[in-house]
């Protein structure tokens, strides 16, 4: 059936339902400083989350049977998808049995949500998609390959597609304004990893009528007011081909494969943005996408074209101002590469999934996700399979990332904290250098090597923390296997001592001191340390002299 390609946004706006009045009171994000928090209740809330295995939360019965397991990890939110197959099973009939037993279920453990909706894209695919969509494909047409092979995956470019998709998702949001006046769903993901495959775009004969019309000039605009802060990727196609006003997706970015995946991000985008703008007009949650990363020497289509790519953000920000966050779903070993480029001035960083939860080295990406890029969650997958004799290693990050959470949230923003970690490419390979930074008018240099253990005894990729200076002397040191010297970062180059450590927990927000680490502990004051045998803190006081 021909049917003439209609304005996303115009489909979104028809497939609203009527919007309810919104209270002033409901989560939302916050700027402090230099990044944005989650407020929960009126106050900052640091997500210490897991992600649920994909088909844990569709049986209720089978997700009660894991919060033993839950619990045991100390995590205070739960990230689980939401089926718009199990939602919707009939065209405007919706089932929220499910979600709702759900939300009981993580009340009665004392743990917030964060959903995933699982609508037209799960992994790049439409498995979660309703049957009565599935078998209609004359209505909800897939996407093509370039020989006009039909795929099992839904056109962002199909009108009706997102009629329905955002319908459904609509309604999932009144319901939750409805029932859930406790704020236990804390954030919404929209759709799950975005992306086009096996080839770089969509060649069904809708997306043909767009390849061959204009770039939207919300786009050009951008990419106008934003030229010098462009990302390479997205700012030589636009340079190569004149740094035209207006044009064709052809004129104004040629036709290589990269152009057309710079196509293809855009309506992907567009359509993300109107199942959250038709979200939010019924409960507006902060709402996020998630990208599926690239293996190295992967084109557009043998990974998953047209996500939100750190160098494609250029393309899903102007297209999709109504998504919060573009997070990163992390299983590569090289963890600080692929976040730093996450970070943004324009897009705080958050991580919803992350490597498998029994991973060894698990705990120091949530410091340095924390600590050095003032992520608003860390969440390993699967966190409902962990293995008791490996959980350790979250267990016990978490334990000290939930005592310290007053102190880091406090410090977000502000210049105020450092996180740190072996840097790891790839291939595995570690780096055992030593990292240095100033903070507070100290420069700090952290080794990630025991020198007293032997290095076959040490996993030191499994090492890091972080620093949070509380007072003009004064720090908080966290982590395991680190090894911190200080220098005076000041013109005058004072020498530097260590007044005291101590070490100690919090509990309840206030902190109980236990040994004073002054003698051999500190190698007589020489450096501070924190062993390789699990997370712990230390208060740290330092002074100059000469």
């Amino acid at each position: 059936m021909t049917r003439l390609f209609r304005p996303l946004a115009a489909v979104a706006c028809a497939a609203l339902l009527s919007p309810p009045a919104l209270g002033a009171d409901i989560p939302h994000l916050a700027t402090q400083g230099t990044t944005k928090q989650l407020i929960v209740d009126g106050k900052p809330f640091l997500i210490l989350g897991g992600e649920l295995a994909n088909s844990t939360a569709s049986s209720l019965d089978y997700l009660n049977t894991k919060w033993p397991t839950l619990k045991s990890v100390g995590l205070n939110t739960v990230i689980a998808p939401v089926e718009w197959d199990q939602i919707e099973p009939q065209p405007g009939k919706y089932d929220f049995t499910v979600l709702d037993g759900m939300i009981k279920q993580a009340r009665q453990n004392d743990v917030k949500l964060v959903l995933l909706w699982f609508g037209a894209w799960k992994n790049s695919m439409s498995t979660y998609v309703p049957a009565w969509v599935k078998r209609d494909y004359a209505i909800y047409s897939r996407a093509q390959d370039d020989k006009g092979q039909p795929q099992d995956i839904l056109s962002p470019f199909d009108p009706d597609t997102l009629a329905a998709d955002a319908r459904a998702f609509a309604a999932v949001m009144a319901h939750l304004k409805q029932v859930d006046a406790a704020h236990t769903v804390v954030m919404i993901q929209v759709e799950n990893e975005i992306g086009m495959l096996p080839v770089v775009r969509d060649y069904s004969p809708q997306a043909q009528t767009a390849w061959n019309g204009p770039v939207p000039v919300d786009l050009m605009t951008y990419l106008k007011t934003h030229r010098e802060t462009l990302d390479p990727y997205v700012r030589t196609l636009w340079e190569s081909n004149g740094l035209k006003d207006s044009g064709t997706w052809q004129e104004v970015f040629g036709t290589s494969i990269q152009a057309q995946e710079v196509f293809q991000a855009w309506y992907f985008a567009a359509f993300a943005n109107g199942l959250a703008k038709a979200g939010k007009a019924q409960y507006p949650l902060p709402m996020y996408v998630n990208a599926a990363l690239i293996r190295p020497g992967k084109a557009p289509g043998q990974y998953p074209s047209a996500g939100p790519l750190p160098h494609l953000f250029d393309v899903w920000k102007p297209a999709a101002p109504d998504i919060d966050i573009l997070a990163i779903d992390m299983y590569f070993p090289n963890f600080m590469e692929w976040a730093d480029r996450f970070k943004r001035p324009d897009n705080p960083f958050f991580i919803p999934e992350a490597n498998q939860a029994g991973k060894p080295e698990v705990g120091a990406n949530a410091f340095y996700a924390i600590g050095q890029l003032d992520s608003i969650s860390f969440s390993p997958f699967s966190i409902d399979n962990i293995k008791p004799e490996n959980s350790a290693n979250l267990t016990g990050a978490y334990d000290v990332l939930k005592q310290l959470s007053p102190q880091i949230l406090a410090a977000q923003g502000t210049g105020r904290m450092r996180g740190f970690r072996p840097r790891v490419s790839f291939d595995g390979v570690v780096d055992e250098a030593s990292q240095s930074f100033t903070l507070g008018g100290y420069r700090f240099t952290v080794s990630f090597v025991d020198p007293w253990t032997p290095k076959d005894k040490q996993d030191i990729a499994s090492n890091g923390g972080l620093i949070i200076q509380t007072g003009d002397d004064n720090f908080i040191v966290a982590g395991k296997g680190v090894v911190v010297t200080f220098e005076d970062a000041e013109a005058a180059k004072q020498a530097i001592g260590i007044e005291q450590i101590v070490e100690g927990r919090y509990v309840d927000g206030v902190w109980k001191p236990g040994r004073w680490l002054n003698g051999d502990e500190s190698h007589q004051g020489r450096h501070l340390k924190i062993n390789t045998d699990g997370f712990g803190i230390q208060q740290l006081k330092l002074y100059k002299f000469r």
